[in-house]
């Protein structure tokens, strides 16, 4: 594993997985490989009451009530929808509850403008059709299509970024649980259509600031069942899910810097302070591009601490974490610099004078980075 790039979840916790799938006794749907209890221990940790003889680690943080909501609806017949805003964890949910259930969360059509019908259903070699005609060796089945044949579970990212004709093919799928494949003829129905083994399902995702692009047909969304992420503004929950992504960024990419919880303080009460100021605004113009989420901060403190390693003295400071967040989060020009401005001049400032600390290097670092920007 130690040569990917970013190893998927079944692979980066297949100890975790094994362990559990060796003394899971629970019923289990169809060809899971977890029970729906022990899904739910994968993706949110063990607790004590759970009486486990070791640790499993959290690795989604949020309400357990939306983890068991999505965890029962793919043990339906119907496709799970996570939606929310850019950065609430609806991808790596996703493909957690895929690492759990079938150990191969892989399966994944990216929703762009650009895809197409065969992205979810099939396409064809055409070097062999011209050798060998149309045949099922000869035909590229899509990811959907193999998390059929397998009986688990297909992830659709960004549904509303594609088009209404995909849209309406997954519509099928959903409902038919088959796909048709008029190319291969044949005397039975088996010989031209792929039907979906127990197990199967889609998990999509979908983007809530999307709404417009491609709305969701009234019929797709009777399709699924809809689990809202929301933003996590539980300072306490996002202290934990940014300690968790940063000591995580620095075992991949064994850096050995100390990173100080009044860094992480001051990082997590920018946010705050800047999701204050965007929910005040008048209009679009006086917020921010960005939607500050929680993987925007975790971003940011990224930069900063990579930075801090390659280029300076091996500690996070301050200054660096200030220059990290007004370039990572500036994005218009001179809109954006005029809100980080703003918010340096209004609350940074008069902050570093009340509380000290951390503030007034923060202060002197964000000032520094509009100025170079500008």
């Amino acid at each position: 594993m130690s040569d990917l790039l970013r190893a998927p979840a079944e692979l980066k916790y297949a100890e975790e997985l094994d362990w559990l799938e060796s003394i899971d006794d629970n019923p289990k749907p169809f060809a899971w490989r977890l029970s729906p209890k022990m899904v739910r221990l994968f993706v949110l940790g063990a607790e004590r009451a759970d009486g486990l003889d070791r640790e499993i680690s959290q690795k989604w943080f949020g309400d357990r009530t939306f983890v068991e909501r999505a965890i029962v609806t793919l043990a339906s017949d119907r496709g799970l929808l996570l939606i929310g805003d850019p950065g609430t964890g609806k991808s790596w949910l996703a493909e957690l509850l895929a690492a759990a259930i079938s150990r191969n969360s892989t399966l994944v059509v990216q929703g762009t403008a650009g895809t197409t019908e065969d992205h979810i259903k099939y396409s064809w070699n055409v070097s062999m059709v011209i050798a060998k005609g149309q045949s099922r060796e000869s035909m590229i089945p899509s990811p959907i299509m193999t998390a059929m044949e397998q009986g688990s579970i297909g992830r659709f990212e960004e549904l509303t970024r594609s088009t209404s004709d995909v849209q309406d093919a997954l519509i099928s799928i959903l409902s038919e649980k088959y796909i048709s494949v008029p190319e291969l003829g044949g005397d039975s129905d088996s010989d031209n259509i792929v039907f979906a083994k127990p197990g199967f399902s889609i998990i999509a995702t979908a983007n809530s600031r999307d709404r417009g692009v491609n709305d969701l047909s009234s019929a797709l969304k009777r399709r699924f069942n809809f689990v809202r992420i929301p933003v996590v503004t539980n300072k306490k929950s996002e202290t934990e899910i940014v300690r968790f992504r940063t000591e995580e960024l620095l075992r991949r990419h064994q850096i050995e810097l100390d990173v100080p919880p009044t860094l992480l303080d001051v990082l997590l009460q920018s946010f705050a302070d800047l999701r204050a100021a965007a929910a005040s605004a008048g209009s679009d113009d006086e917020k921010l591009e960005s939607a500050l989420s929680t993987a925007e901060q975790i971003g940011v403190l990224e930069d900063a601490i990579l930075h801090s390693n390659f280029f300076g003295e091996h500690a996070l400071t301050a200054r660096t974490l200030a220059s990290s967040l007004v370039g990572s989060l500036a994005r218009r020009e001179p809109e954006d610099l005029a809100i980080l401005n703003k918010y340096l001049h209004g609350v940074v400032e008069p902050r570093s004078k009340g509380e000290g600390g951390e503030w007034p290097e923060f202060l002197a670092g964000g000032r520094d980075a509009i100025a170079t920007l500008s």
